[in-house]
């Protein structure tokens, strides 16, 4: 009985022990799980306060996003209004300037952007020969930007009206390293362009940028150039410049000829010629644009020999290149010509060819080495071929000339033939392989 007893109470005491155990695994699972909750909830707590500050983040951001759309309403609103006031300047303007009786011969547009004192030079330059025939060649300023001593320089003026394109469309270079100023430059010409033409109704347009000066007949010499670009569909633009203008290779300030090469600097479009380029006007780099024979369509331009306009601008978008070789040493012609009873006719297509040939043809041929000493020695005209464009480089070289092409031809050039003055007042005559065929021109 004892022993029985014995085994019962050992028994009981197992299984207190055992209750025990079990209570305080329980208690220290329900602690575990006490803190865990209590992490949770602070987990939840830290969240939720997150999310409130996430939220008020989102209701002031959509707060300055009404801001700014209603800063951007304002300024939109506030542009249009300055469009509005520009062109009705533009048009009092223009009614003041225009004699209703005198139908124009071209708006002269200077194209301008952040150099007022380029733009001064230029104006005062054009100004002084410009206005005994203000009511032929009305005069505008077209700024690119608000550059604001640019703006206050150009209203100085009363003798011209102001043009402000202010563009504000992100401009994306198509090719790594490219300067954006081209591109700027390019949206800025068709929209002057199209302005003058479509808006105010010119038949023809002069070009000039804010860096140029021109010479004394230089509205002559473009009223005269613009019966030619009337009645000839084959001259797509003329101009004032002379790549090969320099002191050294030029002479006789009458001198017109025709080229292949579209020089720039300087020049004359007419509206129908407009028609056909606004549409498809580049993004960047117009003037070499126009250089291609698919935008040309074998028309070609008319240049003098001796220039009607001086580049001085040493610093701008071309990073003064070329400028002390080839620019600053251009003449300016200062000769005084009667382009009224000049017969211009010879420059027709119908005629160019035959009286250029004839020039040509006179020229006395040398070839081999010593080229310029050879050419020295020889009292009349020379010419001397070329076979492909690295011997032209090297030729164009000795002499000191441009030996610049651009899509197959070389600047200046007719019919692969580049024209200049060397020991004045011989010409020298670079003729291509081909160019005497052309010119219908027998090389025995």
């Amino acid at each position: 009985m004892k022993k029985i007893l014995c085994d019962f109470r050992f028994l009981l005491f197992l299984a207190a022990a055992a209750f025990i155990y079990i209570q305080m695994r329980l208690f220290a699972t329900q602690s575990q799980y006490a803190d865990r909750l209590a992490d949770a909830i602070e987990s939840e707590n830290h969240c939720t306060s997150q999310l409130r500050t996430f939220i008020d983040q989102i209701s002031l951001q959509q707060g300055q996003i009404v801001s700014l759309d209603e800063e951007k309403q304002r300024l939109e609103q506030e542009c249009g209004q300055l469009k509005v006031l520009v062109q009705e300047l533009e048009r009092k303007g223009l009614g003041r300037l225009i004699d209703k009786n005198q139908v124009p011969v071209a708006a002269v547009v200077i194209m301008a952007c952040n150099r007022a004192d380029y733009l001064e030079r230029t104006v005062k330059s054009v100004l002084k020969y410009q206005s005994s025939v203000a009511s032929k060649f009305p005069l505008f300023v077209s700024q690119d930007g608000s550059h604001p001593a640019v703006k206050q320089k150009a209203l100085s003026y009363d003798q011209l009206t102001y043009m402000q394109h202010l563009d504000y469309e992100p401009v994306h270079a198509e090719r790594p390293g490219e300067l954006i100023a081209y591109y700027k430059i390019a949206r800025h010409y068709k929209w002057a362009l199209d302005g003058l033409f479509y808006k105010h109704k010119f038949s023809r347009v002069i070009i000039l940028e804010d860096d140029m000066e021109i010479a004394p007949d230089f509205f002559d010499y473009f009223e005269a150039a613009a019966a030619l670009l009337d009645k000839d569909k084959s001259i797509m633009a003329v101009s004032s410049w002379n790549d090969n203008g320099q002191k050294q290779f030029v002479h006789d300030p009458k001198i017109l000829y025709r080229s292949d090469f579209f020089p720039g600097l300087g020049w004359m479009l007419a509206r129908s010629t407009w028609d056909e380029l606004s549409p498809k006007w580049p993004k960047a780099y117009w003037d070499d644009w126009l250089r291609l024979q698919e935008n040309h369509k074998g028309r070609q331009f008319i240049r003098p020999e001796v220039c009607r306009t001086y580049n001085f601008g040493e610093h701008g978008s071309s990073l003064g290149q070329f400028f002390k070789q080839y620019l600053e040493p251009i003449k300016l012609n200062d000769v005084p010509v009667d382009w009224k009873s000049m017969d211009l006719s010879y420059l027709m297509e119908d005629k160019y060819i035959k009286h250029f040939a004839d020039i040509v043809k006179k020229a006395k041929p040398i070839r081999g080495s010593d080229l310029v000493l050879k050419a020295r020695n020889i009292g009349g005209d020379v010419r001397i071929q070329y076979n492909d464009q690295p011997d032209f480089e090297y030729i164009a070289g000795q002499f000191g000339i441009f030996e610049e092409w651009k899509d197959g031809v070389p600047r200046t050039a007719y019919k692969g033939i580049v024209v200049f003055r060397y020991h004045i007042p011989q010409r020298i005559f670079l003729v291509g392989p081909d160019s005497l065929k052309q010119l219908g021109v027998n090389d025995s």
